[in-house]
């Protein structure tokens, strides 16, 4: 990784003008439209400041839909994973994959009520036209097959110690590293499993209780029952807490999203799910700063091993105050495990585990929020979660966003009428530009140029990435 002191600035050639293609939520043949720029690389907070400003990257092509004109408007959307609660269908998807694990049971029917399977649908299928366009090469198809031989190949369940699974297991994941261009790998995350007898207490159970526990329990109720505000006296003058039943009480409580995911497996689980991660290849410039979390920041690789071959990976963004989710690659024989909804409920989880590294890193960006393509609202449904304003970049709870979405495509969520975009460009001339080899600024740069219509070029770009980017990115010209 790159140390903190010495990274190299970002580098983009911005494309003037709009780019028309085939929009891939409604199908217009040339309605989506958006600004577009080459990242040679980028610093991650450089990328931090252009998403919240409604950038999202495609592999290394940055791109900013122009929301009042395009087809399908698409709104940046983050979540608050310290405040989240998964809700009845996220508890349902996770439970789901905890049966398959333990029984091996595979759920009957369709999954019609449940959110959008594939994250991978948004961040690549609805820009596949745009892909193609830039004829830039996505290894979709190539790790699908990947991913397809690898299942066909696999042998029946055969006894293994657990130094042959181990030597396994890290033969695969460098296999997998190679494939994807991922460079160093971090520790393995594991499911919690049910401890051998004798090797300590049994979690997924509740603890214990002597009998003379139970017997003063029941005195408690008897007591609560025939004179509630003396038994409640009693018990304080004895420094006991007049609870009834705590065991059960505590059982009744709202299960957190970890103990949903990190549910304990007994031994003889049908299935053994793993999770690897892996610094992959990207423009972001990888960075391991002090203060940061210990896998640092740039792109990963997680991947989500199932008996040790891999069914599915998710690709995410680690910035100074998100963890963003870019792609989700899985084997379309396992989307009866609703795989996009339970990974999302993974990187929320693993937001909350960074934070607790890093208190700034508080969020989870989930790419774009389109209100007028019915299989892209399930975004809203992770909350609590906010919008981006179009036209001021401040961010709007998503509950008061609905009603104004719902009566037009394109609305500007910043009820404020006299607020404007703070961070807009307002001093072009400091933008820096990277030309001859030669760092300078625009102001001095545009003395030596005579084509007056690159001045409206480098206008545009300043004000669609803001001063603070154009002051630190570089604008390639040549």
């Amino acid at each position: 990784m790159a140390s903190w002191n010495a990274l190299s600035p970002s580098i983009v050639e911005y494309f003037e003008g709009e780019d028309f293609y085939r929009c891939g939520y409604c199908k217009n043949e040339s309605g989506s439209r958006s600004h577009g720029m080459w990242a040679h690389s980028m610093t991650v907070r450089d990328y931090q400041d252009l998403i919240d400003r409604g950038w999202r990257r495609s592999g290394k092509y940055v791109y900013k839909p122009v929301m009042n004109q395009t087809c399908c408007p698409q709104y940046t959307i983050r979540c608050h994973p310290l405040e989240f609660q998964p809700s009845k269908s996220h508890k349902k998807v996770l439970k789901k994959m905890l049966k398959f694990l333990v029984k091996g049971e595979v759920s009957k029917g369709n999954c019609e009520d449940e959110p959008m399977d594939s994250a991978m649908e948004d961040a690549v299928t609805g820009d596949f036209a745009l892909i193609n366009k830039l004829d830039i090469k996505c290894d979709l198809k190539t790790l699908g097959d990947d991913l397809k031989e690898s299942l066909k190949s696999e042998e029946k369940k055969k006894e293994k110690t657990s130094k042959k699974e181990d030597s396994k297991e890290l033969i695969n994941s460098q296999a997998i590293e190679e494939k994807l261009g991922s460079g160093e790998p971090s520790h393995s995350i594991k499911v919690h499993v049910v401890p051998k007898p004798g090797k300590g207490a049994d979690l997924s159970k509740p603890p214990c209780r002597k009998a003379k526990e139970i017997r003063k329990e029941r005195k408690r109720l008897k007591l609560m029952q025939q004179n509630p505000d003396g038994a409640f006296e009693s018990f304080q003058a004895q420094g006991q807490t007049p609870s009834l039943f705590p065991s059960k009480t505590k059982s009744n409580q709202p299960k957190s999203l970890e103990d949903l995911i990190f549910e304990s497996l007994p031994e003889n689980a049908s299935h053994k799910l793993e999770f690897t991660r892996f610094l992959c290849s990207s423009p972001l410039e990888a960075e391991n700063p002090p203060n940061g979390p210990e896998c640092g920041y740039g792109s990963f690789h997680q991947q989500y091993w199932l008996d040790g071959k891999i069914i599915a990976v998710g690709v995410i963004d680690i910035l100074p105050h998100c963890v963003s989710s870019v792609y989700l690659y899985y084997d379309p024989g396992y989307s009866f495990l609703s795989l996009g909804v339970y990974s999302a409920l993974r990187e929320i989880a693993f937001a909350r585990q960074l934070h607790e590294q890093t208190s700034q890193l508080c969020y989870y960006y989930m790419g774009f929020y389109i209100h007028s393509c019915a299989k892209m609202k399930y975004k809203g449904q992770y909350r609590p979660s906010d919008l981006l304003c179009p036209e001021t970049y401040v961010w709007v709870p998503i509950e008061q966003c609905l009603s104004s979405l719902e009566n037009s495509k394109y609305c500007r969520f910043n009820q404020d009428p006299e607020a404007v975009d703070e961070g807009r460009s307002k001093e072009p001339d400091r933008l820096q530009v990277f030309y001859k080899k030669a760092i300078m600024p625009y102001g001095v740069y545009k003395k030596h140029q005579k084509d007056p219509s690159e001045d409206a070029t480098v206008q545009q770009y300043a004000s669609l990435v803001g001063q603070a980017c154009s002051e630190r990115m570089l604008l390639f010209r040549n």
